[in-house]
């Protein structure tokens, strides 16, 4: 087994953070080589694959990709889940000489891969099928609200608006008896450690903003609206539970609306770009408050960029040829 050894690139949603592991996957193919492992938890479905961003036939051809698409819309991934899977394939991948790029704007899936996560138990099926329908016929508010009696610590931290993480909590609490803020204490070990270089990308607001609107108009051109279209006729042919997380896919819920006639285009569009917007606000909010030690770089000049990273992946011997 060859040691333990990583580039972790994350970033907001628009940064050009996936654009920038290509290319360096591209430049290190005559120096070993190099495979790139997504940390985005809305890549890892089949479904929406334009609405997510996920890279596309072309992309994948260039380089070496993991972990994209590969799991249905009803099989909901939990962090913990994906650090498993993804510690596993960068371990491969540097058994193979080549290093691994992990790339993503999922911040708590590079805490769990690399600070670890607590080992919860296996959820009871009915229990979750219980809480799912439970939440269902209440609605998240009075969910929210009951949570809040059981475990209060829980549900002072989620809001109503988080319907996944809440019946998360609550079916940790009723299958194992412990609140999930007490799995989340229990010290343990990361899945994947050793030498890695850490960088984030913070471009300007106003940037990282006209990026947003920029690439959802791109992906209203490349047709996103005919696969909302599908989506919508999967989701009522398996009668897929609108609380899971594909669900949530940023700009989805504007679109949908713009799908059943709720909302005029330029009404969709706009509220599907505040939406985006303001989630990658939330992601600019996480870097710089949980990211405390990682290395921050402006995107603005996209080629000096990729050569400053690039000479400091050979610089410090990432790779097994200098």
């Amino acid at each position: 087994m060859k040691r333990q050894r990583a580039l972790l690139i994350a970033g907001p949603t628009a940064s050009g953070k996936s654009a920038l592991a290509l290319r360096l996957a591209e430049a290190l193919a005559s120096r070993g080589g190099a495979a790139i492992v997504n940390a985005d938890s809305m890549q890892i479905y089949r479904e929406l694959p334009i609405l997510t961003a996920r890279p596309g036939v072309a992309d994948l051809a260039r380089a070496p990709h993991h972990l994209y698409g590969f799991r249905a819309a009803d099989e909901p991934c939990s962090a913990g889940e994906w650090a498993a899977m993804a510690a596993a394939r960068m371990q491969e991948i540097c058994n193979e000489g080549r290093l691994p790029i992990l790339v993503g704007g999922t911040g708590l899936y590079f805490r769990a891969l690399t600070e670890g996560i607590a080992p919860i138990p296996e959820i009871d099926p009915a229990i979750r099928a219980l809480a799912r329908q439970e939440m269902a016929e209440t609605g998240p508010e009075s969910f929210h609200a009951r949570l809040s009696k059981v475990d209060p610590e829980m549900a002072r931290r989620l809001r109503p608006s988080d319907p996944q993480r809440l019946l998360r909590a609550w079916e940790v609490l009723k299958s194992t008896g412990i609140s999930l803020a007490g799995w989340q204490e229990k010290p343990v070990p990361p899945l994947f450690s050793g030498q890695m270089l850490h960088f984030a990308l913070m471009p300007r607001r106003e940037e990282l903003y006209a990026r947003c609107d920029d690439r959802l108009e791109d992906m209203l051109r490349a047709g996103v609206m005919r696969e909302i279209a599908a989506f919508e006729e999967l989701a009522q042919a398996r009668k897929l539970d609108p609380s899971l997380p594909l669900f949530r896919a940023v700009g989805l819920a504007p679109l949908r609306g713009l799908l059943y006639g709720r909302l005029q285009p330029d009404e969709a569009l706009q509220q599907a770009k505040t939406a985006t917007r303001q989630y990658a606000k939330r992601q600019l909010t996480w870097i710089r408050n949980q990211m405390i030690a990682w290395s921050k770089a402006n995107t603005k000049d996209s080629e000096r960029l990729f050569q400053e990273i690039f000479a400091l992946i050979i610089k410090s011997g990432l790779t097994d040829l200098a």
